[in-house]
């Protein structure tokens, strides 16, 4: 029997933005009580097993659970992350560990690790063409082209992936594919008030490559990948949002291995791992041009994000300067605590 296929609430309407009264309430499936998993930031899941990390860490560490959310196993090899921050695991059961975690934004490089079914890791470094950034969601598609989602407290999060292929150990430089905009839900949840519904903290890519969802501590947005370019499906696609149940600190998501529903869950014990039933897919057209006009790429009122490609600059959207002190204490609350340096 596969883990986390128990039916969940089916969405009361599907189209291109669900209101939060209109969003499948889902169903928790069980909850993390292990007090070694406090700061869950990452998780992935097989027809059996739930994989966990944590954030941060001085080693790389996943937990593997159970559908009862009971720890089977822990494990770990002696490399040393920076900042863990999202998980994905490919068909051939390797992890990937996203270490794009900087909160001060001070980093000259990000890395993903790679751990095997066998144990052997490998350790490949990234560097930004436009200084640093910080970062909690990692796309994987399916030839293991990693994209990056950069979360930022005024709502613009940048898309990136390498400029060409990585080898183990060596920098490679990543370019930018797109920039996402994201603007207030009303969904309520995270850490920090409304500026939780602008947060990117997490991505997942559906088992067979045709779904990509992101996460804010509040709300999940869908797109439909045509052709399994997650590039494109980004720059040019619509995403349908979908309000998440009420978590104190969401950061992880991941599909289930039907691809038709989400599991998420949140730091913090007792965490609750809720199971989501997605709309439909909506199809993949893309826009005439890749390049839309602002007209043209201006949201209606219902809508909860447009993406605007790279281009695009400045444009800073009107809540911003309401919201900028709370923005500037956000930035100095994140960027204190839990970071360490190497």
């Amino acid at each position: 029997m596969s883990l986390f296929l128990t039916s969940a609430p089916p969405a009361e309407a599907a189209g291109r933005d669900l209101a939060p009264s209109q969003s499948p309430a889902g169903s928790v499936v069980c909850a993390v009580t292990d007090p070694r998993i406090t700061e869950a930031s990452g998780m992935a899941v097989s027809p059996d097993r739930l994989y966990l990390i944590n954030d941060g860490g001085d080693r790389l560490t996943v937990f593997v659970l159970d559908r009862r959310c009971r720890t089977l196993r822990v494990r770990s090899d002696p490399t040393d992350p920076f900042d863990v921050e999202d998980l994905a695991r490919t068909s051939d059961g390797t992890l990937w560990f996203a270490d794009i975690g900087d909160n001060r934004r001070d980093r000259d490089t990000v890395a993903l690790e790679t751990l095997t079914p066998s144990g052997s890791v490998a350790l490949y470094r990234f560097r930004y063409p436009d200084g640093a950034h910080d970062a909690e969601a990692l796309l994987l598609d399916q030839s293991r082209r990693p994209y990056l989602v950069t979360k930022n407290p005024l709502g613009t999060s940048g898309v990136y992936t390498p400029a060409r292929p990585p080898v183990a150990g060596v920098d490679t430089p990543l370019r930018r594919v797109t920039t996402l905009r994201f603007g207030l839900t009303g969904t309520p949840g995270g850490p920090v008030g409304p500026v939780s519904q602008l947060l990117v903290t997490g991505g997942a890519v559906s088992p067979d490559g045709t779904r990509i969802a992101l996460r804010t501590y509040t709300d999940l947005y869908l797109w439909t990948v045509r052709d399994h370019d997650i590039g494109a499906a980004l720059r040019t696609g619509h995403p349908v949002r979908v309000a998440l149940p009420e978590e104190r600190q969401g950061e992880s998501v991941a599909f289930a291995p039907d691809g038709r529903s989400v599991l998420t869950t949140s730091e913090g014990l007792p965490a609750p791992v809720h199971l989501l039933r997605l709309p439909p897919p909506v199809a993949a057209t893309p826009t005439a041009s890749p390049t839309p006009t602002r007209t043209a790429s201006t949201p209606s009122p219902s809508a909860a994000i447009r993406s605007d490609p790279p281009s695009h600059g400045g444009g800073r959207p009107v809540y911003v300067n309401v919201l900028l002190a709370a923005l500037i204490a956000t930035v100095i609350v994140l960027g204190l605590g839990r970071l360490r340096r190497k």
